[in-house]
């Protein structure tokens, strides 16, 4: 089995389709590990997407991930990170299959309601634990984080 990370976005959160969108990822076959809705500081978003820094979209993207609220999510099913990308579509939605999450559910192609890794080298980075430890950072702002939820990112991690 092959684990891999989503984080369901602050428009799907406000748009009130998080709970369709996990649906969607369960019923394409993957096992839910673990899940928790957190909020990024604009500071944690930018680390997190620190691999897109100078692109155009780089502060326009940073903002909107801490404009709201987000649901990580740790999966896993055989070739996740493939069927995964299968299952969101496009980054754009309007070169998005129909019937996928991005196609359903996306604005635009920074609005695109799931963030998902890109290879099994980028998921493969959350089974290190020197970027356990960096992920759990980035997600957590640790003034609003309770020790719970800390604790909750570092075990779905540490099982990777």
């Amino acid at each position: 089995m092959e684990r891999t990370l989503a984080i369901i976005k602050p428009d799907a959160v406000a748009g009130g389709v998080v709970g369709t969108i996990l649906a969607m990822i369960e019923q394409a076959g993957f096992r839910i590990c673990g899940l928790e809705m957190v909020r990024l500081t604009k500071e944690r978003a930018r680390e997190f997407y620190a691999v897109h820094e100078g692109k155009p979209f780089f502060g326009s993207l940073s903002a909107f991930m801490a404009s709201g609220p987000v649901v990580v999510v740790a999966l896993e099913r055989e070739d996740a990170v493939a069927h995964l990308r299968k299952v969101i579509g496009a980054t754009d939605p309007a070169e998005a299959e129909a019937g996928t999450i991005r196609a359903l559910y996306a604005e635009n192609k920074e609005r695109n309601a799931i963030h998902a890794s890109d290879s099994d080298e980028t998921a493969r980075q959350f089974a290190d634990p020197a970027v356990r430890s960096r992920t759990a950072d980035l997600i957590l702002e640790a003034r609003d984080a309770d020790l719970e939820a800390a604790e909750w990112i570092d075990e779905a991690l540490r099982e990777w």
